[in-house]
């Protein structure tokens, strides 16, 4: 009596709206156990991949399949198949599966590609192979099209949105499918609310915070992520990085294998509804590009002269640098390129440090530093100040609804099982009552989060406050010794700029805004600024 053939059965589908219809892995078993009923095959194994690609290796059933085939001995003495296309989609890794197989005697087995092991089948297998590679690139070429499109109209795609919104429903039907589009979740938008507010203002204790601060500031506070888990620094600067926040959320922004940057071409930018304003967006883009060292290096952050990485050569726009004379009697600032190339690279000027110095500083002190100078530039800021804190205070307003609500729902139920109507044993009703709890916990505890948040943006900016600011920011400016404080300079300016016969200084609106608010703080002595200060053998892990 012969043994019987043993075989696997291997049924794959490529995606998981495919695998929930449960159509095609049924009609795909149906036919191979049909096939191998026909031949007295004895199917001793059966493998399931539902919503996985066919592209690469990367699958979990898949992978165990191989090695039950490639074990000494091996477990099964064929691979069933619907068609080849289900084992793979990739020419070359058909191939070399194929032949890996093939050393331990197991062979793959097409039910609807019934092929031989002559060379001329091998031949037609690696054809149709190459066909089902170009099908699936064609497939994918047109199925990232029309995501792309979906998103361009303002639909969501269906992956995990970013946190501080949720997905629902919209109106409009795409075959049997309602399309998606996102909202705000007011719950999780203010802990979006706070991690920008922290970066920009900080805690009320200090100045501007970085990442790891935030971080730090967020899990020491116990506020967790969408999931439950810790905040990472990670998921912080994505967060304080997402453009999608001020409304505009980038879709196809990355090779899904590679994980490499699509140029700009490729991306779609896709509208979504704002969190975060951007003027606050963008005022925080900059601290982080100040505080990276990739970007702007430690001795320019905290290094001792006044100017050094704000001021500028007008003509070519590099940096003016320090540069000295009798053997550092005599101290200037020159643009770079005319040091290291001399004129012919740049005409720029050179200036004596204390020169610049005083003149920048002057300048701010008697144009700058005047209160009704100071009224006229912010107007426009502190009057949106007004409006955020009066949006603020709606939000904190549905998050208490929201809170109430809840209460109410616990309270009929806990009235219904009381007289008797509803059963606490029952398991829908005890995960309704642990959702509600849920829901009322976050919403209350983000209300105040969002009412310390109004408490930390400082007194109202009055005229008074202005005369105040000004007077002390004069007083502050200068030391004893008639020098300058450089971080107080750098609070009110940002950039210097060096042109043949003109000066111009310029800087932000918003970090004015921020350093008048700081100043006038009950809490806070003086001016906010960033500073970088390098720890040496932080985790003391050698070189002791």
């Amino acid at each position: 009596m012969t043994t019987p053939v043993r075989v696997a059965l291997y049924l794959r589908v490529s995606t998981g709206r495919q695998a929930d219809s449960d159509l095609s892995i049924p009609d795909q078993r149906r036919q191979a156990k049909r096939y191998c009923e026909e031949r007295g095959w004895e199917i001793v194994a059966d493998y399931v991949e539902p919503g996985m690609s066919a592209t690469d290796d990367r699958r979990p059933e898949f992978q165990r399949m191989i090695d039950a085939a490639t074990a000494k001995p091996p477990a099964f003495d064929a691979i069933v198949v619907h068609s080849f296309s289900r084992f793979f989609r990739d020419q070359f890794q058909l191939e070399f599966y194929v032949r890996r197989l093939a050393k331990t005697g197991v062979k793959l087995v097409s039910v609807t590609q019934e092929l031989g092991d002559d060379p001329m089948s091998n031949m037609i297998r690696q054809i149709m192979a190459l066909f089902d590679e170009y099908q699936s690139k064609e497939n994918a070429k047109h199925t990232l099209r029309a995501m792309k499109e979906n998103a361009r109209q303002g639909f969501w795609n269906g992956s995990l949105p970013p946190i501080g919104y949720r997905i629902v429903e919209a109106g409009e039907q795409h075959g049997n499918r309602t399309k998606k589009t996102l909202e705000i979740d007011p719950v999780q938008a203010e802990t979006v609310r706070l991690i920008f507010r922290l970066a920009r203002e900080g805690n009320g204790a200090s100045g501007p915070m970085g990442v790891k601060s935030v971080t730090s500031h967020l899990n020491a506070a116990g506020i967790r992520t969408r999931d439950g888990g810790r905040w990472g620094i990670g998921a912080v600067h994505k967060v304080l990085t997402r453009t999608a926040y001020v409304g505009r959320h980038r879709f196809n922004t990355r090779f899904w294998k590679t994980r490499e940057r699509k140029p700009d071409s490729e991306i779609v930018e896709m509208s979504v509804p704002p969190i975060i304003e951007p003027t606050e967006f963008e005022a925080v883009q900059a601290l982080l590009k100040t505080r990276s060292p990739a970007l702007t290096a430690p001795r320019i952050v905290s290094g001792p002269t006044l100017l050094t990485g704000i001021c500028f050569c007008a003509a070519c726009g590099r940096a003016m640098t320090l540069r000295t004379g009798k053997s550092g009697q005599y101290r200037y600032y020159t643009c770079s390129t005319k040091a290291r190339q001399g004129e012919t690279g740049c005409k720029g000027r050179t200036v004596p440090m204390d020169k610049l110095d005083a003149l920048v500083a002057d300048h701010i002190e008697q144009r700058l530093l005047q209160p009704k100078r100071l009224e006229r530039i912010l107007s426009t800021l502190l009057d949106r100040r007004e409006e955020r804190a009066e949006r603020r205070a709606t939000h904190i307003s549905q998050l208490r609804k929201r809170a109430a609500e809840a209460e109410a729902k616990l309270k009929r139920l806990y009235d219904a099982i009381e007289s008797g109507v509803a059963d606490l044993a029952d398991p829908m009703l005890k995960d309704r009552i642990a959702e509600l709890k849920s829901v009322r916990d976050q919403a209350r505890s983000d209300a105040e989060r969002a009412q310390e948040a109004i408490d930390r943006t400082g007194p109202t900016i009055t005229p008074q406050a202005l005369k105040t600011f000004a007077r002390q920011a004069r007083r502050r400016m200068r030391t004893e010794d008639r020098g300058y404080r450089r971080d107080h300079l750098r609070a009110l300016a940002q950039r210097v700029e060096v042109d043949a016969k003109d000066v111009r200084i310029m800087g932000s609106k918003s970090e004015l805004l921020r350093t008048l608010v700081a100043a006038s703080s009950a809490k806070t002595a003086g001016f906010g600024v960033p500073s970088f200060v390098p720890k040496w053998r932080a985790r003391k892990d050698s070189n002791l």
